[in-house]
């Protein structure tokens, strides 16, 4: 597998991903149009010029999917066994159309699986920020990761 296994993991150990992805018009409707969120907020250019932000933002969950998703290829690309959770999910800045989103993974803490010898459980910090190095979020992910196969 591409991904790492548990025991691969180092506690305190931070990964800058390389990935970027700038984020489009066409990304957010999609997303929001696939999700039946009909903020206008997201959809609608006219209504989106009077808010505080003066145009229209990118739909967060999307932003948070994108965060989460930089990080796969490199770290856990299928030796992840499921999403246990995610915490403290935060968006200080928005995300606008034409924005660059990066990611950083912290490794938090891990502790072998008590209810399975197959697995352990990982605790990240996923952060994405835009080409301005402004954080636009963050999230704590707690992963069931496959421990190495014995030989």
């Amino acid at each position: 597998m591409a991904g790492l296994y548990f025991e691969d993991f180092e506690e305190g150990k931070v990964y800058d991903h390389e990935v970027t992805r700038t984020v489009n018009e066409y990304d957010n409707t999609l997303f929001t149009c696939l999700t039946m969120n009909t903020q206008p907020l997201h959809l609608d250019e006219e209504f989106s010029k009077n808010t505080i932000h003066g145009q229209r933002i990118v739909n967060s969950m999307f932003t948070l999917a994108l965060v989460v998703g930089i990080q796969v290829t490199e770290l856990t690309l299928g030796t992840t066994l499921g999403n246990l959770g995610m915490n403290d999910v935060a968006f200080p800045r928005p995300t606008f159309h034409g924005d660059t989103i990066r990611a950083r993974t912290t490794v938090l803490d891990k502790r072998l699986s008590k209810s399975r010898d197959d697995s352990g459980i990982v605790n990240f910090i996923h952060e994405g920020f835009n080409q301005h190095g402004e954080l636009v979020a963050t999230v704590r992910r707690t992963a069931l990761m496959a421990v190495r196969p014995k030989a």
